[in-house]
């Protein structure tokens, strides 16, 4: 295993940010912690990147534990924290130059693991960092994180702010890191990037509430999801929270997500209730199951 966590705890007076966390990271595996804000991903990192002491529990990183052997991660490590945190006032190529420096190397040494990336920013390598665009700091910043070839990365909301276009190249690229033997655990808000991800932890209030791949958390789920949808969408949704037999109810892009408790859900009998209710233009369908509908049902929806 390339990260293995114990019954990690870190609390703060009396909130605990991360509560009890256990997961194991396969080698030359990319594995997710997919939450909100707030959730603990980023505590989690700290721990793990050994910027911040656990209050219980043990951790090891690429075979070294995360105290007594922190010497040792920070040099097998590579770190892509959420915040841009290079250097504003350095070029592009100055700030290359300076973190290959800390870890004893050059660019040129390595210029192999990060070519495909840097062969993008390389037009830009006379440019002060803090000029540069969302999408192209983001390339920088990891570039700086694999100028040493670390077994080991980690990238704390790498594709947050960053736009569509760019956040599909980014995730290309962690593909083909991948394929190069580099295990990579990456945090994310956004649930659409679990199913690019080999497994994910489910994370929310800084306990893990699921753990798989993408396609069987899907899979295992047992409840069906319906795509509703009407002229007042205010109404909607304040109706179908009044119908007798709901479960759950919640805005999802144009359509209301509803799920029944009952095995034996009637769309006909749900249409005939809205109709009462003055809805026109009625459409309900069976919907997609995603990783953003079972979450909401592991924490929202049963709190």
């Amino acid at each position: 295993m390339s990260i293995q966590v114990q019954n990690i705890s870190k609390s703060y007076k009396d909130n605990f940010a991360i509560a009890a966390v256990s997961f194991d990271v396969k080698e030359g595996e990319i594995f997710g912690l997919i939450g909100p804000d707030g959730a603990g991903k980023t505590t989690l990192f700290r721990i793990l990147t050994t910027l911040l002491l656990a209050n219980e529990g043990t951790a090891t990183v690429a075979g070294f534990d995360v105290v007594a052997d922190y010497k040792s991660i920070r040099r097998s490590i590579g770190y892509m924290p959420g915040k841009f945190s290079l250097y504003q006032d350095l070029t592009v190529a100055e700030n290359l130059s300076f973190f290959a420096t800390i870890f004893g190397t050059t660019l040129e040494e390595n210029y192999d693991v990060i070519k495909e990336i840097y062969v993008q920013i390389e037009p830009f390598k006379d440019r002060r960092a803090g000029a540069l665009s969302g999408g192209m700091k983001q390339k920088l910043a990891l570039c700086c994180a694999l100028i040493h070839k670390p077994k080991v990365l980690f990238l704390d909301e790498p594709t947050t702010g960053v736009d569509p276009v760019s956040r599909k190249e980014f995730w290309d690229m962690l593909k083909r890191l991948q394929q190069r033997g580099i295990t990579i655990l990456v945090s994310t808000p956004y649930m659409d990037e679990a199913a690019l991800c080999d497994r994910i932890a489910l994370i929310q209030k800084g306990a893990v509430l699921k753990i798989d791949t993408p396609e069987n958390i899907i899979s295992k789920y047992d409840k069906t999801i319906y795509d509703v949808r009407t002229k007042n969408t205010h109404q909607l949704i304040q109706d179908l929270k009044e119908y007798p037999s709901q479960y759950s109810v919640y805005a999802f892009g144009e359509y209301i997500h509803y799920c029944d408790k009952t095995d034996d859900f009637n769309s006909i009998e749900l249409e005939n209730y809205l109709k009462q209710r003055n809805h026109t233009e009625i459409e309900i369908r069976v919907s997609k199951t995603s990783i953003e509908d079972i979450f909401m049902d592991l924490t929202t929806l049963n709190q």
